[in-house]
């Protein structure tokens, strides 16, 4: 087992027996600091497959976010109300229903973005991504139907077979082990033939293709799988708070991801969920003093820019082994 392997497990572990502890002193606040930290992380986790392990800088994963998010809230408001959806679909308040419908429907927007997206570069790629965010954020303010520019409360979280997802406890359980899950598919395809593929298409996508595998199609593979990951988490978001509103899909949430994966370690395994740690320990220690609190979080980010460029994970795991 490699240092930074155990220094995954070691953080990844950290976070379950914090909720634990905090389960034992019976202080659900922090049950729901460890929830948040676990959702923001899985969201990061998947936008770490496109930026990590791909090299796409993609500054409008946070239409996959949103739409996660409005899928668990449309969903749920119509199954409340006893109304029928489009074609005369029911609604539903079955968690494992909504996040298949959530991340079924970010993956198709995927890959209608991806197909447009991926056919650019550099900077053109991040404005191109965030042109698509902003234009379903510009969308989600304009759809009275389900509250506009007010957003769209649930009145009631949505259920999971076999537990209380009131509980904090438990709602954090289901979090933590989505969380893991998503951790171990970012293993999985960074250790395999197909994130050799995208990693080597990072480095040289010329090379890439002269052994005869299409760097595009492999690219728009990650970026479909990322968004559904991302939305996956989103739908999670939006039942902790019980509220999803547009600003899910604002362009401050596709910045927080990638700050999250910067601060954690870009391309590590544990790298987004350490970014989510700090990020969320920071905005609950400083929030409280000043609202502008994201300075000195900017302050840190710029150090790690800087000086630590494998963020938190380069400080405790070394230089990362490259695909």
């Amino acid at each position: 087992m490699t240092r930074e392997t155990t220094i995954s497990i070691l953080i990844i572990a950290s976070l379950l027996a914090a909720a634990f502890i905090a389960q034992a002193m019976g202080e659900t606040f922090y049950i729901t600091l460890a929830t948040r930290m676990a959702i923001l992380g899985l969201a990061a986790t998947g936008l770490n497959i496109a930026l990590g392990l791909g090299g796409l800088v993609s500054f409008g994963h946070a239409a996959f976010f949103g739409i996660g998010g409005y899928a668990a809230g449309i969903l749920a408001t119509h199954a409340f109300n006893s109304e029928p959806l489009l074609l005369g679909l029911p609604g539903t308040n079955q968690m494992i229903v909504i996040w298949i419908t959530g991340a079924i429907a970010a993956g198709l927007v995927a890959v209608l973005i991806g197909l447009i997206s991926l056919r650019t570069s550099g900077v053109y790629f991040i404005m191109i991504t965030l042109a698509f965010a902003q234009m379903i954020y510009y969308f989600a303010i304009s759809w009275p139907a389900y509250g506009g520019e007010d957003g769209l409360s649930i009145y009631v979280r949505n259920t999971f077979p076999g537990m209380n997802t009131l509980a904090p406890m438990s709602f954090f359980l289901i979090c933590f082990g989505l969380l893991a899950l998503g951790l171990i598919v970012f293993a999985m395809l960074r250790d395999s033939r197909f994130g050799a593929a995208l990693q080597a298409g990072r480095q040289n996508e010329t090379r890439l293709a002269a052994v005869g595998i299409g760097p595009f199609r492999v690219r728009l593979t990650a970026f479909v799988i990322s968004a559904m990951m991302t939305a996956l988490a989103g739908a999670l978001f939006a039942d902790l708070n019980r509220f999803v509103s547009p600003s899910m899909f604002s362009w401050h949430m596709s910045g927080e991801l990638i700050v999250l994966i910067i601060l954690g370690g870009v391309g590590r395994l544990a790298g987004p969920l350490a970014g989510a740690i700090v990020y969320v320990l920071f905005e609950f220690a400083l929030g409280g003093i000043t609202e502008h609190w994201q300075f000195f979080l900017g302050l840190i980010l710029l150090a790690v820019v800087l000086f630590a460029r494998g963020g938190v994970m380069g400080l405790l795991a070394g230089r990362a082994r490259h695909g």
